[in-house]
């Protein structure tokens, strides 16, 4: 069973760092898809960065890019988010998620594409 926990979030300024962590217990067998989702209050959840196992692929979405920086350590079964210039509308609940996939799908920024999440880090920022 794969089961994830997320650690590292808090309360921060505008304009400081976090480094995110979301270790597993195992990954899903074969190719598969990591994620990191946001959540604030009342909205959506958004995904805002995918990494693909195979070729170690990144995306990000575009209301974090150039913050925002996914990677992994996967002797420590470890996936980060490290996040940079903090702005307030960055509070959320972050989570991570992870999904297999095939050589029919792809990794997405869908929610209901992923079978698997953490209970989620809360990240609040102040201005």
């Amino acid at each position: 069973q794969v089961q994830l926990v997320e650690s590292g979030g808090g309360s921060v300024q505008a304009g400081g760092s976090l480094r995110l962590s979301c270790a597993a217990s195992r990954y899903p067998v074969g190719t598969y898809c990591v994620a990191w989702f946001r959540q604030a209050p009342g909205k959506e959840r958004e995904g805002i960065a995918i990494r693909e196992s195979r070729f170690g692929t990144t995306s990000y979405a575009d209301s974090v890019k150039g913050r925002f920086t996914i990677s992994d350590d996967n002797a420590k079964n470890t996936l980060y988010l490290q996040i940079d210039s903090l702005q307030p509308a960055d509070t959320a609940m972050y989570y991570c998620a992870a999904n297999p996939v095939t050589r029919y799908t792809s990794c997405t920024y869908r929610p209901g594409d992923y079978a698997y999440w953490g209970q989620g880090t809360q990240v609040t920022v102040s201005s």
